[in-house]
């Protein structure tokens, strides 16, 4: 077990009825590192990343962020959530808040910064995503690209220690996933600690330090994207890779 590790996951299984959706999984994630999970969908992928901050409850196993267990019943999760990023596929924004208003919303509620605090933190992060020119603009008159931006600037307002990332652009136009990306390289950049599942293999092998490919419920392969992309051992992985590329 790392001192780094951010996120510990051991043995983690989760059933839905009788469907098993993680068969046993193990995983850890560094501080500051960038791990892009892949696989083909029902492979376990977002279900896995929902078990991080419990959206999910996990059947069996154990998942740690930092020094806490966080499927203990005891664990107080709204605690562990308020240092845990997530960004949805769905931008999940109140239409009747601006920009700024929805990025101000829950560090008044869960951090309890007083307005003006939270406030100047909103402008700084929705500048820090590339829209500091539609901080007043309400979600309806912005593309899905910038209110997913939003999204994002409102998990970073909350100074989270690790951001999960699931399929964060795959509700995107074509044209509008890029500038989603962008933000995404430059807080890899700046050292956040992500996991990222994701279909955009560009991205994958630009910014991931360690490529996971699951499949039914189980990590196959894990590497660099060199090692995962370029000399992939398993023949799952081979067979997955041949068919998107």
């Amino acid at each position: 077990m790392s001192d780094q590790a951010i996120v510990r996951i051991n043995d983690l299984r989760k059933s839905f009825g009788d469907l098993e959706v993680l068969k046993g999984v193990d995983l850890e994630v560094t501080k500051g590192e960038v791990v892009v999970i892949l696989g083909p969908s029902g492979s376990g992928k977002s279900t896995l990343l929902r078990c991080v901050n419990r959206l999910e409850e996990p059947t069996g196993g154990e998942v740690w962020f930092e020094d806490t267990l966080v499927n203990d019943k005891k664990t107080d999760i709204n605690k562990v959530r308020e240092r845990i990023g997530m960004v949805f596929q769905s931008f999940n924004l109140f239409p009747h808040l601006t920009a700024k208003g929805n990025v101000m919303l829950a560090q008044q509620k869960v951090l309890k910064r007083d307005k003006a605090t939270a406030a100047e933190v909103a402008v700084r992060q929705l500048t820090r995503v590339g829209l500091a020119d539609k901080i007043d603009y309400y979600p309806a008159q912005l593309s899905g690209g910038q209110q997913q931006r939003v999204a994002i600037a409102r998990a970073l307002a909350m100074d989270p220690h690790v951001m999960l990332f699931d399929e964060a652009t795959s509700a995107l136009d074509p044209e509008l996933v890029r500038g989603v990306l962008d933000v995404m390289r430059s807080l890899a950049k700046a050292g956040m600690t992500m996991m990222v599942v994701t279909h955009e293999m560009g991205f994958a092998r630009d910014v991931a330090d360690r490529v996971v490919f699951m499949d039914e419920g189980v990590i196959v392969e894990q590497g660099t994207p060199s090692e995962v992309f370029d000399n992939p051992k398993s023949e799952r992985t081979k067979d997955f890779l041949g068919h998107i590329a």
